[in-house]
Protein backbone atom coordinates (compact mmCIF):
# COMPACT_ATOMS: atom_id res chain seq x y z
CA UNK A 1 0.00 0.00 0.00
CA UNK A 2 1.49 3.49 -0.79
CA UNK A 3 0.11 6.01 1.48
CA UNK A 4 -1.75 8.68 0.36
CA UNK A 5 -0.41 12.32 -0.35
CA UNK A 6 -2.47 14.04 1.58
CA UNK A 7 -1.30 12.11 5.02
CA UNK A 8 1.77 14.33 4.63
CA UNK A 9 0.49 17.70 3.84
CA UNK A 10 0.57 20.34 6.68
CA UNK A 11 -3.24 21.78 5.39
CA UNK A 12 -5.81 20.02 5.82
CA UNK A 13 -7.53 18.67 2.50
CA UNK A 14 -11.16 17.80 1.98
CA UNK A 15 -10.11 13.97 2.12
CA UNK A 16 -8.43 14.54 5.26
CA UNK A 17 -11.80 16.33 6.59
CA UNK A 18 -13.76 13.85 5.07
CA UNK A 19 -12.17 10.93 7.10
CA UNK A 20 -11.12 12.56 9.91
CA UNK A 21 -14.62 11.04 12.08
CA UNK A 22 -13.58 7.84 11.05
CA UNK A 23 -9.98 8.44 12.26
CA UNK A 24 -10.93 9.93 15.48
CA UNK A 25 -13.01 6.54 15.80
CA UNK A 26 -9.73 4.35 15.14
CA UNK A 27 -7.42 6.45 17.30
CA UNK A 28 -9.95 6.15 20.07
CA UNK A 29 -9.53 2.49 19.72
CA UNK A 30 -6.46 2.64 19.81
CA UNK A 31 -5.74 4.45 22.49
CA UNK A 32 -8.06 2.23 24.78
CA UNK A 33 -6.05 -1.07 23.36
CA UNK A 34 -2.47 0.21 24.03
CA UNK A 35 -3.82 0.86 28.13
CA UNK A 36 -3.97 -3.26 28.43
CA UNK A 37 -1.90 -4.72 30.74
CA UNK A 38 0.52 -7.13 29.04
CA UNK A 39 2.39 -9.73 29.90
CA UNK A 40 6.07 -10.05 31.10
CA UNK A 41 7.94 -13.28 29.86
CA UNK A 42 10.58 -12.92 32.39
CA UNK A 43 13.12 -11.32 30.17
CA UNK A 44 13.87 -7.39 29.18
CA UNK A 45 11.52 -6.53 25.93
CA UNK A 46 13.32 -3.44 24.00
CA UNK A 47 10.75 -1.87 21.47
CA UNK A 48 11.42 0.03 18.52
CA UNK A 49 7.88 1.41 17.07
CA UNK A 50 6.92 4.85 15.13
CA UNK A 51 3.98 6.69 16.23
CA UNK A 52 2.69 6.60 12.12
CA UNK A 53 2.15 3.97 9.49
CA UNK A 54 4.62 3.78 6.80
CA UNK A 55 8.77 3.55 7.27
CA UNK A 56 10.83 5.88 9.48
CA UNK A 57 13.94 3.58 10.30
CA UNK A 58 12.58 1.44 12.82
CA UNK A 59 14.84 -1.89 11.49
CA UNK A 60 17.97 0.27 10.95
CA UNK A 61 17.06 1.04 14.62
CA UNK A 62 16.64 -2.21 15.94
CA UNK A 63 19.72 -3.82 14.39
CA UNK A 64 21.31 -0.78 16.20
CA UNK A 65 20.24 -1.78 19.47
CA UNK A 66 20.99 -5.20 19.39
CA UNK A 67 24.49 -4.10 18.57
CA UNK A 68 24.99 -1.86 21.38
CA UNK A 69 23.00 -4.73 23.65
CA UNK A 70 26.02 -6.90 22.75
CA UNK A 71 28.37 -4.41 23.42
CA UNK A 72 26.67 -4.04 26.91
CA UNK A 73 27.20 -7.71 27.44
CA UNK A 74 23.44 -8.73 26.30
CA UNK A 75 22.40 -11.58 23.82
CA UNK A 76 19.62 -10.06 21.71
CA UNK A 77 16.75 -11.66 19.93
CA UNK A 78 14.81 -9.93 17.48
CA UNK A 79 10.83 -10.24 17.88
CA UNK A 80 8.67 -9.46 14.60
CA UNK A 81 4.89 -9.85 13.70
CA UNK A 82 6.70 -10.78 9.81
CA UNK A 83 5.00 -8.26 8.18
CA UNK A 84 3.73 -9.70 4.67
CA UNK A 85 4.75 -12.96 4.89
CA UNK A 86 2.54 -16.09 5.61
CA UNK A 87 3.90 -18.09 7.99
CA UNK A 88 2.43 -17.30 11.36
CA UNK A 89 5.30 -18.89 13.90
CA UNK A 90 6.51 -19.13 16.06
CA UNK A 91 9.46 -19.87 13.92
CA UNK A 92 12.99 -19.04 13.54
CA UNK A 93 14.13 -17.32 11.20
CA UNK A 94 16.79 -18.84 8.54
CA UNK A 95 17.80 -17.10 5.44
CA UNK A 96 18.69 -19.87 4.00
CA UNK A 97 15.65 -21.64 4.24
CA UNK A 98 12.82 -19.02 4.55
CA UNK A 99 11.76 -16.14 1.46
CA UNK A 100 10.46 -12.97 2.10
CA UNK A 101 7.05 -14.43 1.17
CA UNK A 102 6.81 -16.13 4.23
CA UNK A 103 8.63 -14.37 6.77
CA UNK A 104 8.79 -10.81 5.46
CA UNK A 105 11.67 -8.74 4.26
CA UNK A 106 12.36 -6.87 7.11
CA UNK A 107 13.45 -10.20 9.20
CA UNK A 108 15.66 -11.50 6.99
CA UNK A 109 17.26 -8.36 7.18
CA UNK A 110 17.53 -8.20 11.40
CA UNK A 111 18.24 -12.05 11.10
CA UNK A 112 21.88 -10.77 9.93
CA UNK A 113 22.63 -9.18 13.06
CA UNK A 114 20.53 -11.67 15.77
CA UNK A 115 18.46 -14.68 15.64
CA UNK A 116 14.68 -13.43 14.78
CA UNK A 117 11.60 -14.86 16.02
CA UNK A 118 8.49 -14.37 13.50
CA UNK A 119 4.99 -14.49 15.26
CA UNK A 120 1.67 -13.44 14.95
CA UNK A 121 1.00 -14.22 18.71
CA UNK A 122 4.18 -12.00 20.31
CA UNK A 123 3.24 -13.52 23.94
CA UNK A 124 4.26 -17.47 22.47
CA UNK A 125 6.90 -15.78 20.33
CA UNK A 126 9.04 -14.24 23.18
CA UNK A 127 8.20 -17.48 25.10
CA UNK A 128 10.47 -19.33 22.71
CA UNK A 129 13.07 -16.65 22.69
CA UNK A 130 14.58 -18.29 26.33
CA UNK A 131 15.77 -21.71 23.99
CA UNK A 132 18.07 -19.78 21.92
CA UNK A 133 19.78 -17.86 24.77
CA UNK A 134 17.60 -14.83 24.50
CA UNK A 135 19.11 -12.16 27.13
CA UNK A 136 17.05 -8.88 26.16
CA UNK A 137 14.36 -9.11 23.05
CA UNK A 138 14.35 -6.05 20.52
CA UNK A 139 10.86 -5.87 18.72
CA UNK A 140 11.00 -4.34 15.40
CA UNK A 141 7.65 -2.68 15.71
CA UNK A 142 4.92 -3.47 18.30
CA UNK A 143 4.75 -0.50 20.24
CA UNK A 144 0.90 -0.14 19.97
CA UNK A 145 0.33 -4.10 20.24
CA UNK A 146 -0.32 -4.47 23.83
CA UNK A 147 0.18 -7.99 24.65
CA UNK A 148 4.07 -7.88 26.06
CA UNK A 149 5.55 -5.07 28.92
CA UNK A 150 8.19 -3.80 27.39
CA UNK A 151 11.12 -2.38 29.43
CA UNK A 152 12.19 0.24 27.24
CA UNK A 153 9.75 1.45 24.15
CA UNK A 154 11.39 4.26 21.57
CA UNK A 155 9.56 5.98 18.92
CA UNK A 156 11.49 6.02 15.84
CA UNK A 157 9.86 9.56 13.50
CA UNK A 158 11.12 10.54 9.90
CA UNK A 159 12.45 13.85 10.37
CA UNK A 160 12.00 14.66 7.03
CA UNK A 161 7.78 14.14 7.03
CA UNK A 162 7.01 13.87 10.94
CA UNK A 163 3.58 12.96 11.58
CA UNK A 164 2.10 14.41 8.49
CA UNK A 165 -1.39 16.08 8.93
CA UNK A 166 -1.38 15.11 12.62
CA UNK A 167 -4.45 12.96 12.17
CA UNK A 168 -4.99 9.20 12.52
CA UNK A 169 -5.88 6.52 10.26
CA UNK A 170 -7.53 6.42 7.34
CA UNK A 171 -7.21 10.52 7.64
CA UNK A 172 -4.13 10.96 8.57
CA UNK A 173 -0.55 8.50 8.84
CA UNK A 174 -0.93 8.73 12.80
CA UNK A 175 -1.82 4.89 14.24
CA UNK A 176 -3.32 6.77 17.53
CA UNK A 177 -3.30 10.17 18.15
CA UNK A 178 0.22 11.26 19.92
CA UNK A 179 -0.42 12.14 23.46
CA UNK A 180 -1.35 8.47 24.50
CA UNK A 181 2.17 7.50 22.43
CA UNK A 182 4.20 9.61 24.05
CA UNK A 183 2.69 8.88 27.27
CA UNK A 184 3.86 5.32 27.27
CA UNK A 185 7.05 5.82 25.19
CA UNK A 186 10.65 5.85 26.87
CA UNK A 187 12.37 7.82 24.32
CA UNK A 188 11.82 9.58 20.54
CA UNK A 189 14.12 8.50 17.95
CA UNK A 190 14.35 11.38 15.30
CA UNK A 191 15.79 10.17 12.25
CA UNK A 192 17.40 12.47 9.52
CA UNK A 193 16.44 16.47 9.64
CA UNK A 194 13.78 18.63 8.78
CA UNK A 195 11.25 21.20 10.32
CA UNK A 196 8.49 18.09 10.58
CA UNK A 197 10.75 16.18 12.64
CA UNK A 198 11.58 19.44 15.14
CA UNK A 199 7.90 20.17 15.88
CA UNK A 200 7.33 16.59 16.97
CA UNK A 201 10.38 16.99 18.98
CA UNK A 202 9.27 20.00 21.00
CA UNK A 203 5.87 17.91 21.66
CA UNK A 204 7.89 14.92 22.98
CA UNK A 205 9.89 17.02 25.29
CA UNK A 206 7.12 18.61 26.33
CA UNK A 207 5.38 15.27 27.34
CA UNK A 208 8.75 14.90 29.21
CA UNK A 209 10.65 12.64 26.79
CA UNK A 210 14.08 12.10 26.29
CA UNK A 211 14.68 13.36 22.31
CA UNK A 212 17.47 11.71 20.76
CA UNK A 213 18.79 11.97 16.84
CA UNK A 214 20.33 10.10 14.08
CA UNK A 215 21.03 9.46 10.87
CA UNK A 216 21.19 6.67 8.33
CA UNK A 217 24.12 6.39 6.88
CA UNK A 218 25.49 4.10 3.81
CA UNK A 219 27.99 1.20 3.50
CA UNK A 220 31.09 3.23 2.42
CA UNK A 221 31.82 0.25 0.20
CA UNK A 222 29.02 0.65 -1.86
CA UNK A 223 29.03 4.05 -2.16
CA UNK A 224 31.95 4.16 -3.47
CA UNK A 225 31.40 1.56 -6.28
CA UNK A 226 27.86 3.76 -7.15
CA UNK A 227 30.13 7.18 -7.49
CA UNK A 228 30.79 8.22 -11.02
CA UNK A 229 27.74 5.72 -12.37
CA UNK A 230 24.73 6.60 -14.20
CA UNK A 231 22.30 5.21 -11.86
CA UNK A 232 18.38 3.84 -12.12
CA UNK A 233 17.47 4.19 -7.96
CA UNK A 234 14.05 2.36 -7.62
CA UNK A 235 12.76 1.36 -4.34
CA UNK A 236 9.25 0.17 -2.66
CA UNK A 237 9.88 1.02 1.17
CA UNK A 238 7.46 3.42 3.37
CA UNK A 239 8.98 6.73 1.97
CA UNK A 240 11.23 5.68 -1.05
CA UNK A 241 11.79 8.97 -1.25
CA UNK A 242 14.40 8.39 1.54
CA UNK A 243 15.94 6.53 -0.24
CA UNK A 244 16.60 8.66 -3.07
CA UNK A 245 17.56 11.70 -0.39
CA UNK A 246 20.19 9.24 1.19
CA UNK A 247 21.75 9.14 -2.34
CA UNK A 248 22.04 12.75 -2.81
CA UNK A 249 23.23 13.25 0.74
CA UNK A 250 26.53 11.26 -0.69
CA UNK A 251 26.47 13.40 -3.81
CA UNK A 252 25.18 10.58 -5.65
CA UNK A 253 22.09 11.73 -7.89
CA UNK A 254 20.27 9.03 -9.82
CA UNK A 255 19.35 10.35 -13.58
CA UNK A 256 16.50 7.97 -12.79
CA UNK A 257 13.93 7.26 -10.28
CA UNK A 258 11.07 4.84 -9.63
CA UNK A 259 9.29 4.67 -6.41
CA UNK A 260 6.48 1.39 -5.59
CA UNK A 261 4.65 1.01 -2.28
CA UNK A 262 5.68 -0.42 0.69
CA UNK A 263 6.61 -4.28 0.66
CA UNK A 264 6.13 -4.54 -3.04
CA UNK A 265 6.11 -7.29 -4.67
CA UNK A 266 7.97 -7.20 -7.93
CA UNK A 267 5.97 -8.78 -10.84
CA UNK A 268 7.81 -10.22 -13.99
CA UNK A 269 6.15 -7.78 -16.21
CA UNK A 270 8.05 -4.59 -13.71
CA UNK A 271 11.50 -6.20 -13.54
CA UNK A 272 11.13 -6.69 -17.46
CA UNK A 273 10.44 -2.84 -17.67
CA UNK A 274 13.19 -1.75 -15.32
CA UNK A 275 16.06 -4.06 -16.98
CA UNK A 276 14.63 -2.74 -20.24
CA UNK A 277 14.79 0.75 -19.16
CA UNK A 278 18.07 0.24 -17.61
CA UNK A 279 19.65 -1.36 -20.51
CA UNK A 280 18.45 1.41 -22.60
CA UNK A 281 19.60 4.93 -20.89
CA UNK A 282 22.99 2.71 -19.90
CA UNK A 283 21.96 2.95 -16.96
CA UNK A 284 23.01 0.89 -12.96
CA UNK A 285 20.03 -0.13 -11.09
CA UNK A 286 20.34 0.63 -7.17
CA UNK A 287 18.14 -0.38 -4.56
CA UNK A 288 17.99 -0.77 -0.83
CA UNK A 289 18.61 -4.01 1.21
CA UNK A 290 14.80 -4.44 2.09
CA UNK A 291 13.97 -4.54 -1.66
CA UNK A 292 16.77 -6.83 -2.26
CA UNK A 293 15.08 -9.54 0.43
CA UNK A 294 12.06 -9.58 -1.62
CA UNK A 295 13.87 -9.83 -5.00
CA UNK A 296 15.59 -12.96 -3.87
CA UNK A 297 12.05 -14.78 -3.09
CA UNK A 298 11.41 -15.54 -6.60
CA UNK A 299 13.01 -15.93 -10.05
CA UNK A 300 12.11 -13.20 -11.88
CA UNK A 301 13.52 -10.83 -8.68
CA UNK A 302 16.69 -12.36 -8.64
CA UNK A 303 17.38 -11.83 -12.41
CA UNK A 304 17.01 -8.38 -11.65
CA UNK A 305 19.29 -8.16 -8.17
CA UNK A 306 22.09 -9.85 -10.46
CA UNK A 307 21.68 -6.62 -12.27
CA UNK A 308 21.47 -3.72 -9.70
CA UNK A 309 23.73 -2.57 -7.28
CA UNK A 310 22.25 -2.90 -3.34
CA UNK A 311 23.12 0.13 -0.63
CA UNK A 312 23.23 -0.83 2.82
CA UNK A 313 22.52 1.79 5.37
CA UNK A 314 22.84 1.77 9.18
CA UNK A 315 21.59 4.34 11.83
CA UNK A 316 24.42 6.70 13.23
CA UNK A 317 23.29 8.31 16.45
CA UNK A 318 24.73 11.65 17.57
CA UNK A 319 27.48 11.27 20.56
CA UNK A 320 25.26 12.44 23.39
CA UNK A 321 21.83 10.50 21.74
CA UNK A 322 24.62 7.39 21.76
CA UNK A 323 25.17 8.13 25.63
CA UNK A 324 21.66 8.61 25.97
CA UNK A 325 20.81 4.73 24.72
CA UNK A 326 23.53 3.20 26.62
CA UNK A 327 21.50 5.21 29.84
CA UNK A 328 18.31 3.75 28.89
CA UNK A 329 19.55 0.26 27.98
CA UNK A 330 21.06 -0.64 30.50
CA UNK A 331 18.36 1.15 32.83
CA UNK A 332 15.72 -1.10 30.85
CA UNK A 333 18.03 -4.45 31.73
CA UNK A 334 18.97 -3.76 35.57
CA UNK A 335 15.78 -5.44 36.81
CA UNK A 336 16.86 -8.55 35.10
CA UNK A 337 20.17 -8.35 36.18
CA UNK A 338 19.15 -7.78 39.97
CA UNK A 339 17.12 -11.25 39.89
Amino acid sequence: MRAPDFWWRRERTAAASLLAPFGALAGAYASARMKREGRSVGIPVICVGNPTVGGAGKTPTAIHLAHRLAGLGRRAVFLTRGYGGTLHGPAVVDPNRHSSAEVGDEPLLLARAAPVIVGRDRVVAALGAERLGAEALVMDDGFQNPALTKSLSILVVDAGVGIGNGLCVPAGPLRAPLAPQFARADALLLVGEGAPGDEVGIAARAAGLPVLHGRLAPEAGAVARLIGRRLYAFAGIGRPSKFFETLDAVGIRPAQKRAFPDHHVFTEGEVDTLLREADAGDYTLVTTEKDAARLASNTAGRTLLRAAEVLPVRLVPDEASGLELDRLLAKALAPARAV
